[in-house]
């Protein structure tokens, strides 16, 4: 098979800083194009915007959406109408709606369309679904904080309706949570509290049920600084099994079990390489099922003006 001929449309921080050198370090793929209203990159066709990409004598096969989840749909939509695969960074779409469209679109024309969650990538949580498959579940306690102004300077799109605001960060969690518990979980609370001048949740505070009745608990916050906080503990009847660091280790009855560097998006793109490769899609949108339900079911709490 012949390497994908891939685009990246947005070359923001999070194409510069994961994706282009994921691509790099995989095989089977190549990056031909990029298309980007603020950037360009040497040594590839350039373009200010999908549609003038879509329109060029530029043979592509996919392309990689890092764009902001706002106006995402239509970009998608232009991809997969154009019969090109699709790769989309979290969170995959700003509704539930767009994104089932997109996954209706995508079987339509025999395509691959691959809802990324780079968080499910981390070493740790394959290995810790596995062993909570084997365990009774006592509870689940997600504590994800960390400081907005180091990950996300100057984004205004986070704060804006669709951005999601804290949950940007938090739907790595749940899309950590929803793989590796085995059984589905609905939410009974939320709490979201928003900055004065913010359209989106700056802290979210969750409880959630098993199907089993388990308690599922997490914290969301923004405002942290120093050491950031990426944990998930579940505890179970032969004693608890925690990841930190974003998944990237594992600590198993107080014993470290697994440290591994970031490989992430690595993992990511050898995945589209196979779906591609297959003629799948792979279209989880469960994480962003959950925080639907938490905006529809948020009691929001108004705190002080935010200042990036």
């Amino acid at each position: 098979m012949a390497p994908i001929r891939l685009a990246i449309v947005g070359l923001g921080k999070i194409a510069r800083d994961q994706h282009l050198g994921a691509i790099d370090a995989t095989e089977g793929i190549d990056l031909v194009a990029v298309a980007s209203r603020h950037a360009k990159l040497d040594g590839v066709r350039c373009f200010h915007e999908i549609g003038d990409l879509l329109a060029s004598d530029v043979e592509i096969d996919a392309v990689s959406l890092c764009t902001p989840p706002q106006g995402r749909f239509e970009q998608a939509k232009a991809a997969l109408d154009a019969g090109k695969h699709v790769m989309l960074e979290k969170p995959p779409g700003a509704t539930l709606s767009e994104v089932y469209a997109l996954e209706a679109l995508a079987k339509e024309k025999g395509l691959t369309l691959f809802a990324t969650w780079h968080s499910r990538a981390a070493a740790a949580v394959e290995p810790a679904r596995g062993l909570l498959a084997k365990r009774k579940i006592r509870s689940v306690a997600v504590e994800w904080k960390e400081d907005v102004r180091h990950w996300h300077p100057g984004q205004a799109w986070i704060w804006e309706p669709g951005g999601l605001g804290v949950f940007d960060p938090g739907i790595n969690a749940l899309s950590i949570v929803t793989r590796i518990l085995p059984e589905k979980f609905h939410l009974t609370r939320s709490d979201l509290t928003f900055p004065t001048n913010r359209a989106a949740p700056i802290a979210a505070n969750l409880a959630f049920e098993t199907d089993g009745g388990v308690p599922v608990s997490a914290e969301f916050d923004w405002r942290q600084t120093g050491p950031q906080t990426w944990d998930i503990r579940v505890e179970t009847d032969e004693g608890p099994v925690v990841l930190t660091h974003g998944g990237s280790r594992l600590v198993v009855d107080g014993v470290q079990r697994i440290v591994e560097e970031d490989r992430e998006y690595r993992t990511l793109y050898r995945d589209f390489v196979a779906l591609v490769a297959d003629h799948r899609s792979d279209a989880d949108f469960s994480p962003l099922v959950h925080v639907a339900d938490a905006f529809m079911l948020g009691r929001r709490i108004q705190t002080d003006a935010f200042e990036d």
